[in-house]
């Protein structure tokens, strides 16, 4: 595996080191990763997820109107929670690495970690992000749109490829999105897999994940991307993909943060 550095930069003395790695790192998160879900599946803990999301996605189509124009959003927002519903797949990652038995029973045991109140307090902080994102989407919307209400998905659709403004709803939309999926990658890629393996508080969580991916900007853009072609993937059709997609994920950034973080820092703070 190619070799990994502590950072350079200065951090606090009470700041945990991270370190600088390579795309070969990255790679290899994403090998161990799927190993992980070789090993230990997921899968069929997400299909009842994906009912309800396909659920969402028929019911908006169908009733049209004022909903109609959220979808995409709600849709794409599904990538700003997914640390969230990452979060057992943390646990069993953890538990195989400790040489513990580990399968989907498992998956619901991040509720016993110590930390399990910072755990919420980062998840509610994500969750805030993703109402933010849906209300920008909403106002860029009326912005552009006003108060219209699409009588049917091909209406919509129509408009959106055919007009300036539904072309401008397109390029801002998705960068302003991509604004937000870097936020939440960089405050979630070591945060909460982090939180699961050690007692430690939510804003130095935060602020290691946070230095982590500026250490790394170049390997963090290609993983970034590499997460929105999965989950993009994995959304067609219906979503199904959904459920290979997501535990792989889980599992490979767990990895990912076990390269990112100098954990025999933390070691006491560690069961």
């Amino acid at each position: 595996m190619p070799a990994t550095t502590i950072s350079s930069s200065k951090p606090s003395k009470a700041s945990i080191p991270v370190r600088r790695i390579t795309i070969a790192d990255a790679n290899a998160a994403l090998h161990e990763g799927w190993a992980d879900f070789m090993e230990m599946r997921g899968d069929l803990i997400f299909v009842g997820l994906i009912y309800v999301l396909v659920g969402l996605v028929a019911a908006t189509a169908i009733m049209g109107g004022a909903l109609l124009p959220l979808l995409f959003p709600i849709v794409a927002g599904v990538g700003l929670l997914g640390p969230i519903a990452a979060l057992g797949f943390y646990e069993m990652a953890r538990r195989r690495e400790s040489g513990l038995h580990s399968n989907w029973q498992h998956f619901l045991d991040v509720r016993k970690r110590p930390g399990i109140d910072e755990i919420s307090a980062v998840a509610a902080l994500l969750l805030g992000i993703f109402v933010v994102w849906i209300f920008v989407a909403s106002a860029l919307y009326i912005a552009l749109f006003g108060w219209w209400e699409p009588d049917s998905i091909g209406a919509f659709v129509s408009r959106v490829f055919t007009t300036p403004e539904g072309w401008a709803l397109i390029v801002i939309g998705n960068a302003i999105g991509l604004a937000f999926s870097a936020l939440v990658l960089g405050l979630s890629v070591v945060s909460l897999p982090m939180l699961v393996d050690c007692d430690i508080s939510a804003s130095e969580a935060v602020s290691t994940s946070w230095r982590a991916a500026r250490e790394n900007p170049g390997v963090m853009l290609r993983w970034g991307i590499i997460v929105a072609a999965l989950l993009v993937l994995g959304s067609i059709p219906l979503f199904v993909g959904l459920a290979v997609v997501l535990p792989w994920l889980g599992y490979a950034t767990w990895h990912l943060y076990t390269k990112l973080v100098d954990r025999s820092a933390i070691k006491s703070r560690r069961d």
